[in-house]
């Protein structure tokens, strides 16, 4: 019996070529910090860095805390220094951004049709970004947070995918089981792994992400008309 859906946002709910996001996501960073200082290159080595600890957390500190840490020491610069000139680049540059992004009306509708069977939903996407740069991409999908139960961000998680950590938080926090949460995603690796702690999943194809060449026919899988078939399926 499935109670809760997990879906992940980022090529999944938000359509999206994910070298282009990056190229434009960084592009507008760099711009926002060059006149404090912060070379173009040396800045997205360092905020690479950054992602690449919080993906390797153990849990040991929030992702948030991790990130400002390997940041702040790349810098030789106090913890957090410069903190409000992201979230400046966040509220506003990081708007134009969407213009590397895809929509699908079909998203709206498939976290309408899962509402509709009384079913609950929250968003699982990556936790590398702060809460406000997730609630804008929430948004460019045509969604709201507020619909979400749980959103997962930099600032309330500890673990990031493919640590099936991850997972056992998301499902500690709703107070379900694996075996009652189907996971809906487009990467293989990073989503697709939910299925090894016994939650159901879902494959969406159309920005597919298979790193490792994976045969993915041995997920239900398909675009976003084959995911609301699949999920008018669940439970009857």
């Amino acid at each position: 019996m499935i109670k809760v859906v997990l879906f992940d946002l980022d090529g999944t709910l938000l359509p999206m070529d994910q070298d282009l996001f990056i190229k434009a996501y960084f592009g507008g960073l760099a711009r926002k910090l060059a006149p404090y200082g912060y070379e173009s290159e040396a800045l997205v080595k360092a905020i690479w860095q950054g992602t690449a600890m919080m993906i390797k957390n153990d849990g040991q500190g929030l992702n948030e805390d991790v990130f400002w840490d390997v940041f702040a020491k790349l810098y030789n610069e106090e913890p957090r220094k410069n903190e409000h000139l992201l979230d400046e680049f966040y509220q506003n540059e990081f708007d134009l951004v969407q213009n590397s992004c895809g929509f699908d009306k079909r998203a709206r509708a498939v976290i309408d049709l899962v509402k509709k069977k009384g079913l609950r939903v929250a968003l699982a996407t990556n936790p590398v970004f702060p809460p406000l740069a997730t609630q804008k991409r929430i948004k460019w999908a045509g969604l709201s947070h507020e619909e979400f139960e749980l959103v997962t961000n930099y600032s309330n998680s500890r673990h990031c995918k493919p640590n099936p950590e991850y997972y056992l938080d998301i499902v500690r926090t709703l107070g379900v089981k694996c075996e009652e949460c189907l996971m809906v995603g487009n990467d293989v690796r990073e989503d697709m792994i939910a299925r090894e702690l016994g939650m159901s999943v879902f494959l969406l194809t159309p920005c597919l992400i298979n790193k490792d060449n994976e045969d993915i026919s041995k997920y239900p899988n398909g675009d976003f008309d084959a995911l609301i078939s699949f999920i008018e399926k669940i439970n009857s």
